[in-house]
């Protein structure tokens, strides 16, 4: 795979000088118009070998265009901020918005080649993080991001050259640490994993280009060309090529059963029981969020639910035992214009606390898949594969230690019917009721088919749906405690209690005599 990369590539000072100026243009060009289309984000992501001219890549390109549109983040070992929240949270976080370009200087591919080389992952580890690399990037795509990676390569020969030469000079030789040399003794087991890796993330529609590190010249025409063809391409509106649609619409049951019309909606509780249970609860649950072991973890509330079914009141119950200062209540609603500029989930990512925070979300991103499916808000493309993101996205939380519990509260039609009528009624409720809230009364069983293929397309072992029955609202608020209580409960049984008296490393913990 590297073989022609290892090859002497040479361009000609003249040549260089003659082409510069040239591509420099075209690349600000390319520039301008992309801010002033905003039609897509390009994010360019360098990786390689140790001297092959990355970081000058960098620089050159920042140099090259307007730095003010360019958006450069190198990742290295991630902060205290960073490894509290899943992996990909701090490449999330820092995705460029669409019409600008966005440089990430080693991404989600460094650390799975690094834990790999040095032998803390097996083979099977590995090609599981390549896998998630793949679904992260195909997401990515499909969001219409223009991805381009480049991998700057060079032979061992030429590595140990350019290492000597940089060192030699003294404008030069602090880029040259023990940490390079260290590596470069390694070069082989690098190859070893590198190899592999770029040939199996190296798809049809994201390619790695491998660039020939030796000749400065040589390689920045040749990124600067790709990324200038890249661009133009993207610009002129050619057509991005798409993998078939994955996850098509499920067919209703022939007998019109599913899974909300299962529900016995009318559960009977009293408002004395209620009152009784309700302190109960919210005791219980105000001990565990109290609990040291939740240092260690992250709760997510999820809800969701036909519109008056009681998401609010249910949620004020459970914030209510807690301490103002451990969660955070995020309410969804249209996106914004900054938030359109971005993937669709980067909004979500960006609002993932860190350990021992609780964030609860009324609406979340299963607005895909529900309103903006029956409303038209997205393509069809688009919301067909949001199960399988979604999916992806909850998964990587739970790898984290990450608990999702997700809620859907369901009312009758009679009963929203009812509810919507008190509001109108009651001055300090007004408020509640929207004509939009009528409008989507009116497509009642568009809504319901939608429900019903969320829950099965994304209700998984690591974060099932709770069905709640909302008629009753006293049934339906002890039902969210009790459900929140109990998950809380059963994963903060899955982590080891700290040992009392334990010694503090440094034998800070040891009496003196």
């Amino acid at each position: 795979m590297f073989e022609s990369a290892s090859l002497s590539h040479r361009i000609e000072k003249a040549v260089y000088k003659r082409e510069e100026p040239k591509l420099r243009q075209a690349l600000l060009n390319a520039q301008y118009d992309l801010k002033q289309s905003g039609k897509f984000a390009t994010l360019i992501l360098i990786a390689g070998v140790e001297g092959a001219g990355k970081g000058e890549m960098v620089n050159l390109l920042s140099e090259w265009m307007d730095p003010r549109h360019i958006e450069v983040h190198g990742f290295a070992e991630p902060s205290d901020e960073e490894t509290e929240r899943p992996r990909v949270w701090r490449y999330w976080r820092a995705l460029p918005p669409k019409g600008k370009i966005g440089i990430f200087f080693g991404a989600w591919h460094t650390q799975p080649i690094l834990n790999r080389v040095m032998g803390l992952s097996s083979e099977g580890q590995f090609d599981q993080e390549i896998s998630e690399i793949l679904r992260l990037e195909r997401m990515l795509l499909d969001e219409g991001v223009l991805l381009l990676k480049f991998w700057f390569h060079l032979s061992k020969p030429q590595q140990k050259k350019r290492l000597r030469e940089l060192e030699k000079d003294t404008v030069t030789s602090w880029r040259v640490t023990k940490q390079d040399w260290t590596l470069f003794k390694n070069y082989d087991g690098f190859a070893k994993v590198c190899e592999p890796f770029v040939r199996k993330t190296s798809t049809a529609e994201a390619p790695w280009l491998v660039v020939s590190g030796a000749d400065a010249r040589y390689r920045s025409l040749t990124v600067g060309r790709t990324l200038l063809a890249a661009m133009r391409e993207r610009l002129d509106d050619k057509p991005v090529p798409r993998l078939p649609d994955r996850t098509p619409p499920l067919l209703p049951a022939i007998d019109k059963l599913n899974v909300l019309r299962a529900l016995q909606l009318d559960q009977e509780l009293s408002k004395k029981a209620y009152t009784g249970q309700l302190e109960e609860l919210q005791g219980r649950l105000n001990r565990l969020f109290r609990d040291p072991r939740m240092k260690q973890m992250t709760v997510v509330g999820v809800f969701e639910g036909n519109d008056a079914a009681g998401k609010g009141g249910a949620i004020r119950r459970i914030t209510a035992a807690l301490d103002a200062r451990a969660y955070q209540t995020i309410s969804v609603a249209a996106p914004t214009e900054e938030e359109r500029a971005q993937p669709y989930l980067w909004r979500f990512w960006r609002h993932i606390p860190r350990r021992g925070r609780f964030a609860i979300f009324d609406r979340s991103w299963y607005g895909r898949v529900l309103v903006e499916r029956v409303e038209g808000f997205c393509k069809e493309a688009d919301w067909m594969r949001a199960y399988s993101e979604i999916n992806d996205f909850e998964q990587q939380l739970a790898q984290h230690n990450v608990l999702v519990v997700k809620f859907w509260l369901a009312t009758s039609k009679e009963e929203q019917y009812r509810r919507f009528k008190e509001r109108e009624k009651v001055a300090f409720k007004r408020f509640k009721i929207t004509d939009e809230d009528w409008r989507n009364r009116k497509k009642w069983d568009q809504y319901e088919t939608s429900i019903c293929d969320m829950v099965d397309r994304t209700s998984t072992n690591v974060s099932p749906w709770t069905l709640v029955e909302a008629n009753n609202k006293y049934y339906a608020r002890l039902k969210v405690l009790r459900t929140l209580a109990d998950a809380v409960e059963a994963a903060l049984d899955r982590i080891e209690k700290p040992r009392k008296g334990r010694a503090k490393k440094g034998g800070a913990g040891k009496k003196r005599k």
